[in-house]
């Protein structure tokens, strides 16, 4: 059976040749100088050579020494390495959480940001898709969080906080051509919506319709960026939660010929059995950011946009 290398035994003797004093390497371990000696003494037993030359002068490594030592700080690193995987912290996992684009794009950024500061070591992965094929996911367990929107005094999940829902339009043209008419004023209605399933987009085709008034659907997209951008270009108008409403968008209204629209509830649901820690610390996360600081702040009407500095993420 081949001898196996003490790690003690190889952290002396380079401590040892790095200082070239018994002595000193004694101060470095926090161990006497004979204490040092006997370990080197140890070693060179172990394997069979001599590793450092004693004499008058002071300490001066062998020629076997010097081989030795490459070896001797390869085996520390790598000792030190395994030590320190095997004592990292216990809360590293993954967490797996659903959300509409809408959300993902203007409310988790900072959530995601902040959380990742304290728990660096927590994976997230953030799946986009509408709210109500979450809350199935999830009831499946194929998430462990889904942040989603239902229509105000919905049950199920726990409220974040309740939204209010706005008509966007784009921007008014300082200089329209002659003839030419606001996207709103058009029959039918173009409109720019999420697909089927999209919770406000139902409130908004279900407010148009209790009034009589035309619409189609001119403009389809899972993403928020590209709503935002199909109603920047004039496909048509949308409506959306107000915190998902970008300042260069224009909200219309009553004036424009436009219903009200009723708030909806932005809720956070968690899979069954799930008391895993990072998710616990996701969801509290979600609570303190979308949630509760955010109260206290005033969020876009249906009136204009809130000045840049109080908009919300």
């Amino acid at each position: 059976m081949p001898a196996n290398l003490d790690t003690d035994l190889l952290r002396a003797f380079v401590a040892v040749a790095d200082s070239a004093s018994f002595t000193r390497a004694g101060e470095r371990l926090g161990r006497t100088q004979a204490a040092v000696s006997q370990q080197v003494r140890r070693l060179e037993d172990t394997v069979g050579k001599r590793v450092f030359e004693r004499d008058t002068h002071g300490v001066r490594m062998t020629r076997d020494g010097e081989v030795l030592l490459a070896y001797a700080r390869r085996m520390l690193t790598l000792n030190d390495e395994v030590m320190a995987l095997m004592h990292r912290s216990p809360t590293v996992a993954s967490v797996r959480i659903g959300t509409p684009d809408d959300y993902a794009t203007m409310l988790l950024p900072e959530v995601l940001a902040r959380f990742n500061a304290a728990y660096p070591e927590v994976m997230v992965e953030v799946i986009c898709d509408n709210s109500p094929d979450l809350v199935a996911e999830i009831d499946k367990g194929r998430y462990d969080l889904a942040l989603i929107t239902r229509k105000a005094g919905e049950t199920g999940g726990e409220l974040v906080r309740q939204e209010p829902v706005s008509w966007v339009a784009p921007p008014q043209d300082p200089a329209p051509a002659p003839g030419h008419r606001p996207v709103e004023s058009l029959d039918p209605l173009p409109l720019a919506l999420f697909p089927k399933g999209c919770v406000v987009r139902d409130i908004a085709v279900a407010a148009l319709d209790g009034m009589g008034r035309d619409w189609r659907v001119s403009f389809t997209s899972k993403s928020v960026v590209a709503v935002h951008g199909a109603v920047m270009g004039g496909l048509g108008v949308t409506a959306m939660e107000a915190c998902t409403v970008p300042a260069s968008l224009r909200r219309i209204g009553a004036a424009e010929g436009f219903p009200d629209l009723p708030d909806v509830d932005i809720a956070l649901h968690r899979a069954r059995g799930t008391a895993a820690k990072p998710v616990r610390l996701l969801a509290d996360a979600i609570h303190d950011l979308v949630g509760r600081q955010m109260l206290g702040r005033r969020m876009p009407g249906r009136d204009g946009p809130v000045p840049a500095t109080e908009a919300t993420p």
